[in-house]
């Protein structure tokens, strides 16, 4: 990441001078479905705060030596939501007081393009706290995997899957009343 401290005074291109866009279009509806939809729990949930910003597949600046990246979907705490005119083109981390995202998301389609390598590094080089792949293809794999950043700067895989039996065992034994044989012979929920 670059410092202002590090280098001799430059003049750094503000998010009007930089590209906002590639003219790609997102690999697949899924894309673009699962990213807004956290977008949508936000903007529900935090209604009220003026605090945070969430992109969907827009350019992040994290220096203005390097091409950006473009995450899916990506959430950044601590700097000024706009609502209306004008709307950020790109996300420009020295326009924004070097906040860096906290979140970044990447969905994984048919062809995948350096979510495990290269993004990887990036993200955790620039600070970015956790870092989400989606890869609903994925066959053997896990589809969804959690990192988070630790004080080396290395992504830690998140492993830790929350306890869902004991709910779903109380669950299931208030609706044992309520089985019925399938064509199988084996007991189903009605």
């Amino acid at each position: 990441m670059v410092k202002l401290d590090d280098q001799p005074q430059k003049r750094l291109p503000t998010m009007e001078e930089l590209p906002y866009k590639d003219d790609k279009p997102v690999d697949s509806e899924l894309q673009r479905l699962i990213t807004n939809l956290l977008k949508y729990i936000l903007d529900y949930i935090w209604a009220d705060r003026d605090d945070w910003f969430y992109g969907t597949d827009m350019g992040w600046y994290y220096s203005p030596d390097e091409n950006p990246i473009a995450p899916d979907g990506f959430l950044c705490l601590g700097v000024e939501r706009f609502r209306g005119n004008p709307l950020r083109l790109s996300y420009v981390t020295w326009e924004e007081n070097w906040v860096v995202p906290s979140l970044a998301i990447e969905v994984v389609s048919k062809t995948p393009g350096g979510e495990y390598k290269e993004k990887k590094r990036k993200y955790a080089r620039n600070g970015v706290l956790y870092y989400v792949i989606y890869a609903p293809q994925r066959v053997r794999k896990p589809k969804l995997t959690l990192y988070r950043l630790n004080r080396e700067g290395q992504y830690e895989l998140q492993e830790k899957k929350p306890n869902v039996d004991a709910r779903n065992r109380s669950r299931h034994r208030n609706r044992s009343r309520n089985l019925s044989p399938n064509y199988h012979g084996m007991a189903v929920l009605v």
